[in-house]
């Protein structure tokens, strides 16, 4: 079985995997505390973020690929193309009671690329929800993606990607793989 395809935006030469926990919105809110947020819950996705690092700087010309990073700038055009952002199937919030114990790996034609817990997370589940529903309301369906292990690395036309999710005794939760393929606006 072929898997699925994710297509490398048309001018990007810089592409990296970055895979993170997804977190389902269950129910519109809006100002929660930190206290309440999993009420909030639906459940869980894997979820691959897929960054145009090339297209991360100011201006198309100007080189580094980094610099709207460092200046702060908006990410927008780097996070927001077709296929960004592959997800796997929905895992129901009582598959994962503990947030922080979840295993989340990367791997990259049968390379590890990516190996971490949730546990080292610099924000917690509650806490990400609480400080975006302060801005944002958050509605039903909505996802929401949590931060990357290290590891955070380039692909290439032609590479598989295989990323997992395990709960705290190492039973798998969800797989996703797919096929890097080229623009077919090339």
């Amino acid at each position: 079985m072929r898997p699925c395809s994710f297509q490398i935006p048309e001018g990007c030469s810089e592409l990296h995997h970055e895979v993170e926990l997804g977190v389902v919105i269950s129910e519109k809110c809006s100002a929660v505390p930190e206290g309440a947020a999993m009420q909030h819950v639906a459940g869980y996705a894997l979820a691959l973020d897929m960054t145009a690092r090339d297209f991360q700087v100011d201006t198309p010309d100007s080189g580094e690929w980094n610099e709207a990073k460092a200046k702060g700038h908006p990410w927008t055009m780097a996070k927001c193309f077709d296929t960004a952002c592959p997800v796997s199937a929905f895992v129901p919030r009582d598959r994962i009671p503990d947030t922080s114990g979840v295993r989340l790996h990367c791997s990259v034609n049968g390379q590890t690329r990516q190996d971490g817990a949730t546990a080292d997370m610099h924000f917690s589940v509650p806490f990400l929800i609480s400080y975006i529903s302060r801005y944002i309301t958050l509605e039903p369906g909505d996802l929401v993606l949590t931060g990357t292990p290290a590891g955070v690395g380039p692909v290439r036309a032609g590479d598989v990607i295989e990323a997992t999710m395990a709960d705290q005794s190492g039973g798998q939760l969800t797989k996703i793989t797919f096929g890097v393929e080229k623009s077919s606006q090339s």
